[in-house]
């Protein structure tokens, strides 16, 4: 944001006046802009025995996530997706439970994607939540 034509006035003119009119002027721009929440996408390699093969891509789904393939490598599958940060948080120990830990992944960032609307909201809800209690 620049301030074009600033001039400084002896008598209304104040460090602060500044200040809040830069406030202002920021708060009018973020509404006029139509913001939007943003959320890491990770591109998420899965490593499992042929048996549990539905059952990740079934989790994955329903993690948000995108399948993008699935590879026959000896007795494995090795799935291959896009999912967002979020999802995968307990991702480790939620694999180990539904592979009788056999399986394996690696995950590394992807892009930035726009967080879903529905998602967004609860976000939103859960920040305010916060810092109402702060």
């Amino acid at each position: 944001m620049d301030l074009h034509d600033g001039k400084f006035h002896q008598v209304d003119s104040s460090d602060m006046a500044f200040q809040i009119a830069g406030s202002m002027a920021f708060a009018t721009g973020v509404q006029q802009a139509d913001p939007c929440l943003l959320e890491p996408i990770m591109n998420v390699t899965i490593s499992v025995p042929d048996q549990f093969m539905g059952n990740i891509i079934g989790d994955l789904n329903g993690r948000r996530g995108q399948v993008m393939g699935v590879e026959q490598v000896g007795k494995r599958q090795e799935i291959s997706a896009m999912v967002p940060l979020s999802e995968m948080l307990r991702y480790s120990i939620d694999l180990k439970s539904m592979t009788s830990a056999r399986g394996k992944f690696t995950m590394e960032f992807e892009r930035y994607e726009i967080v879903p609307d529905d998602v967004a909201q609860k976000v939103i809800a859960a920040s305010k939540t916060e810092e109402e209690e702060a």
